[in-house]
């Protein structure tokens, strides 16, 4: 091979990879199929207009716990609607309509008094802060992409019976991302829709939620989101 040959391979390899390395550098990195088992998700939201499910989370703020077991309806376009079934404020509910506030109820002698209060208000947010929305499953899922950081889409074995995809996000600045340093989400391979959702802050699960008894179509009205 001639010199001038050699020298025009070499440039034309440059510029055959230069596009594609500064593409990378431009967002996070990822592993594995990008964004397929995320991609999945949005497609089978946008083809059901409500549902029913049950979400059991377990949060750790500090050396407080906080284990729950939440009732939720969903109807788009943004009605929801939470009961806690058990552990702390059992009884509660609250209703969101989209807006900046909810309208919501305690347990017990008091479930009778509806309030309408700030959507981060203290009495409708769990340990974490977490409101309303933040526990729905298209809320949750929108989190994995716009994050800087590591993200690898792999199988992520059987959760209950159910095959999974796993979504795990390696956050660059937990800082600015509540303190939470890793994101994993496991999807059913069936139907696309959380099956389990693990948060880190280092070594520690602050968030461990799962999400079952899931009906893709139970009937809902606008009747069953009183406000």
């Amino acid at each position: 091979m001639t010199r001038r040959l050699a020298l025009l391979l070499a440039a034309a390899a440059v510029m055959l990879t230069a596009p594609h390395a500064a593409a990378a550098a431009a967002g996070p990195a990822v592993a594995g199929p990008p964004g397929n088992a995320l991609d999945a998700f949005n497609t089978a939201f946008a083809n059901v207009s409500q549902f029913t499910y049950k979400l059991h989370s377990h949060e750790v703020k500090g050396t407080d716990v906080q284990d729950r077991v939440y009732d939720y309806s969903f109807m788009k376009p943004h009605f929801a609607k939470t009961l806690i079934e058990s552990g702390p404020g059992r009884g509660g509910g609250a209703v969101w309509t989209g807006g900046d506030q909810v309208s919501g109820h305690q347990g017990g002698f008091l479930s009778g008094i509806h309030l309408k209060i700030g959507l981060h208000d203290g009495r409708a947010v769990s340990l974490r802060g977490y409101t309303i929305p933040d526990g729905l499953p298209q809320n949750i899922v929108a989190t994995y992409t716009p994050t800087k950081g590591t993200l690898t889409v792999t199988s992520g074995g059987k959760i209950g019976g159910v095959e999974t995809d796993l979504a795990d996000l390696k956050v660059n600045d937990p800082a600015s991302n509540g303190g939470v340093s890793e994101q994993k989400l496991y999807l059913s391979e069936d139907t696309h829709f959380p099956v389990r959702q693990i948060l880190y802050s280092g070594d520690q699960v602050v968030l461990d939620q799962t999400f079952t008894d899931w009906n893709l179509n139970p009937g809902l009205t606008q009747n069953d989101f009183p406000f």
